[in-house]
């Protein structure tokens, strides 16, 4: 007997082959422009003007105009980043940036520059400020309304972070709870979970390092994770993990966290491993 399949109406073939043709030209163009750098970090003195550039690069074969907009940059409850109007977050600087020019030209296979103009008031305080600057492209018609439909219009927005400090007012600090090692197993890595408050009053980006000794205090692995940004007040879980392998016997895990301006803590951790673990591969 023959089961065959029947054929997909025509209507679905043309509206799934548009829905395609929509996502690759919003692909396309997410990859042809690009805003660098992504994050910016300067020092300022309250009163005094300063001023960034920000590039925009089009590799696309038609020219894009962009406009320039800037809103608040924070946190929410779930370590998320947030973008709010200006001057409704804590340590706004948004209220301080302005755009020479605002709407930007960008050749075709050619680069743009934004200038970005900061003007910290004369009563700033101490610690550091924050905002993300936006740029966006116009809408476009990707799509044709009908007499049912809307037309739908694309457009594309990208961001770069703008982290400030008043200069020479930083005061750092970090502090740590709930440090847990947990030893390496038969398909698990050896991992080390704690919880980081930043009491700074500015931004950092604590690094965390371990070494791990055994019972005469010789180095027999170590690890490092990346850079994790702290906006002041922040807390968050970090976790290291160390993909190897330990002989049975008495160890010890020192953690090491650098951050600020030359800042460290450490921690140790002494553990045991009853057996053998085995090797588990770095994810890529």
């Amino acid at each position: 007997m023959n089961h065959s399949i029947p054929a997909r109406p025509r209507a679905f073939r043309t509206v799934l082959a548009l829905a395609t043709s929509l996502l690759c030209a919003t692909a396309a163009q997410a990859q042809s422009i690009s805003l660098a750098p992504a994050e910016v970090r300067q020092s300022f003195t309250p009163g005094q003007p300063l001023r960034f550039q920000l590039t925009v690069s089009n590799e696309a074969t038609t020219a894009a105009t962009m406009r320039a907009s800037v809103t608040d940059l924070w946190f929410n409850e779930k370590n998320e980043k947030t973008f709010s109007a200006p001057g409704t977050s804590p340590r706004s600087a948004a209220n301080w940036i302005e755009f020479v020019p605002r709407d930007l030209l960008v050749p075709a296979g050619g680069a743009g520059t934004l200038n970005v103009m900061v003007t910290p008031p004369p009563d700033t305080g101490p610690g550091g400020y924050y905002a993300v600057i936006f740029v966006e492209s116009r809408p476009e018609l990707s799509q044709a309304g009908t007499s049912t439909t809307r037309p739908i219009f694309t457009s594309l927005r990208l961001g770069a972070l703008v982290l400030l400090t008043s200069a020479g007012t930083e005061q750092f600090g970090l502090t740590m709870t709930g440090g847990q090692l947990i030893p390496p197993e038969k398909d698990a890595p050896l991992a080390l979970d704690f919880t980081l408050a930043n009491t700074s009053n500015t931004h950092v980006f604590p690094q965390a390092k371990v070494a791990i000794l055994d019972e005469r205090r010789r180095l027999v692995a170590r690890a490092e994770g990346e850079p994790r940004r702290f906006f002041p007040g922040q807390t968050d879980q970090m976790r290291l993990t160390w993909p190897g392998t330990l002989p049975v016997g008495r160890y010890v895990a020192l953690l090491t966290l650098v951050y600020g301006d030359k800042q460290v803590m450490t921690r140790e951790f002494p553990f045991n491993v009853s057996a053998p673990g085995v090797l588990v591969a770095q994810g890529r």
